[in-house]
């Protein structure tokens, strides 16, 4: 938590926040997706990302249709400009840890890359 608290505030006030580039990502790795299922894989619940989702729409980042299949639901998808903004906030997130991880010792690098590995699978 500390780790996530201290990647979030490393960027500049304009940076994502954190249920944007979670959407955002959603929609990179899975494409085009209810708002249900992005908010089910997020752990949280679809009303709780209206606003998110209006804002990335309003923004330009992302698409709101109707699925095809059943009217009642939107799907959203990414835009380019949405993935660029994912892509500029990942590299400003990524500088940041790449320079925190500069200073450490090969053993601690390595040691972090076996508790990776390890919290991934936890995760899965």
């Amino acid at each position: 938590m500390l780790l996530a608290r201290r990647l979030r505030t490393a960027g500049p006030p304009e940076s994502l926040s954190g249920n944007k580039l979670a959407v955002l990502g959603h929609l990179y790795r899975r494409g085009p997706s209810a708002a249900g299922e992005v908010a089910a894989a997020e752990g949280q619940r679809p009303q709780s990302l209206t606003r998110v989702f209006a804002e990335l729409e309003e923004d330009g980042l992302i698409t709101r249709s109707r699925d095809e299949a059943d009217r009642r639901q939107a799907v959203l998808a990414l835009t380019q400009a949405g993935l660029d903004a994912l892509r500029r906030d990942t590299a400003r997130r990524d500088a940041w840890l790449a320079e925190a991880l500069g200073g450490l010792s090969g053993t601690e690098r390595e040691l972090l890359r076996l508790a990776a590995r390890l919290m991934e699978r936890l995760g899965d």
